[in-house]
């Protein structure tokens, strides 16, 4: 484990404490261009999810309505409230294949979509310890009089995520300020993903706003349009056992 990994660790609640941890819930609005584009406008506006830790799973309720989708990197599917499924769809990623940019999404597709996404934020940094992962601290960057140290993190085949290869930039105190990537399922689109508004849970420090942008070039950021914006309320965690709250 690189040193930048661990400040970051470190700043983010510790390794430690991180490892009692079984699943974040999150109420959120999720909103920006991209879900316009796919003619899926205000569909992730008003949700709350939950993302597993100790395996790759993020089920999403939608408040008022009696939908849940549940998000595996083999399998999504819609379900009612009471469990019960609607719609399946296996090996979800090849369903991607020759679509454009503006080709709507379904239900399924956004399940796929949001899933890979938020479990990869909101295990932020500590995902990078899981086995698998590999790391390497690349030169560093300066943004707006700071200067950002960035990791080099390659993901193993079987977790889902953006794309194989993605870098997060931290700040001199270890939080994430930056995490940068192409979406293997939107075409190989950039990302540049900014983290702001951090909160203490119960010692776990989150970023609770997310703005991603496009970007040009050597990661020049395209101000137009907001492609997504995250905003996160209540975050709860649920642990392994009573003794670790």
């Amino acid at each position: 484990m690189n040193d930048l990994l661990n400040l970051a660790l470190e700043a983010h609640g510790g390794l430690k404490r991180w490892s009692r941890v079984e699943a974040v819930t999150v109420a959120a609005s999720i909103t920006g261009e991209i879900w316009q584009i796919k003619s899926k406008p205000d569909y992730l506006k008003n949700v709350i999810f939950n993302t597993e830790t100790k395996r790759e799973r993020v089920t999403m309720d939608f408040p008022g309505q009696d939908k849940r989708s549940v998000f595996e990197p083999k399998r999504v599917e819609m379900q009612r409230r009471d469990g019960t499924v609607v719609a399946t769809r296996d090996n979800a990623e090849a369903s991607f294949q020759g679509q454009e940019q503006f080709t709507p999404w379904d239900d399924l597709d956004v399940a796929y979509f949001s899933g890979e996404a938020l479990y990869t934020y909101c295990n932020t940094p500590f995902l990078c310890t899981y086995d698998g992962f590999c790391t390497e601290e690349i030169p560093p960057i300066r943004v707006d009089a700071e200067t950002w140290r960035r990791l080099k993190v390659t993901f193993p085949d079987t977790v889902k995520s953006h794309t194989a290869t993605q870098i997060f930039c931290f700040g001199t105190d270890g939080l994430l300020r930056r995490h940068d990537y192409t979406v293997d399922v939107l075409c190989g689109a950039p990302g540049l993903n900014y983290a702001s508004d951090y909160r203490d849970v119960d010692g776990i420090i989150f970023p609770t706003k997310r703005r991603v942008y496009a970007y040009e070039g050597d990661y020049e950021l395209v101000k137009e349009p907001l492609l997504v914006k995250i905003d996160m309320a209540e975050i709860t965690l649920a642990y392994s056992s009573l003794a670790a709250v």
